[in-house]
């Protein structure tokens, strides 16, 4: 992870899709129709070391769900849903920050974030990835979506930056 090392010392800002990348991306649903996720309660501490180095997370999802708005206020990171295009999101908010995409990392999994990967300055996928899109990311973790990826990524972020 050495030629890593620069490309996290700059980043600024951290885009993360939500399934796959907070979740495993299976959803259990019960007989009234209700859904459940589980998550990695070690995400929240890797976020907040991005905070102590000034990179801002946001999270973007396709999906518009209680579950979600749940999840990243529990996490305390701005989340914007029922998103159809990604890309354009991540560029509003990179205006909006004055954060140039070359110091923007985009967490994805799957075939609806590769024009995000393409786009940012660190691309990075979880192990699970689609297999479309781990050769767009620079970094393809070692941790899979739902079990750590976020924290593997925000500590990786934190040491690169303390």
């Amino acid at each position: 992870m050495t030629e890593l090392g620069p490309l996290l010392e700059r980043l600024r800002l951290a885009v993360f899709d939500f399934d796959g990348v907070f979740t495993d991306n299976r959803v259990w649903v019960n007989e009234a129709g209700d859904e459940i996720l589980a998550f990695s309660r070690s995400d929240g501490l890797g976020l907040r070391r991005l905070e102590e180095v000034g990179v801002r997370p946001l999270i973007v999802s396709m999906e518009q769900s209680p579950i979600v708005s749940a999840r990243a206020r529990k996490l305390r990171v701005d989340c914007v849903q029922g998103v159809g295009n990604k890309l354009a999101v991540s560029r509003e908010r990179t205006g909006e920050l004055g954060v140039a995409f070359e110091d923007t990392a985009y967490v994805g999994n799957d075939i609806n974030d590769a024009e995000c990967l393409r786009a940012v300055g660190v691309p990075v996928v979880p192990s699970d990835a689609w297999p479309e899109v781990k050769p767009l990311a620079c970094w393809v973790l070692s941790r899979a979506g739902g079990a750590g990826c976020v924290r593997e990524f925000c500590d990786a972020v934190w040491e690169a930056q303390r």
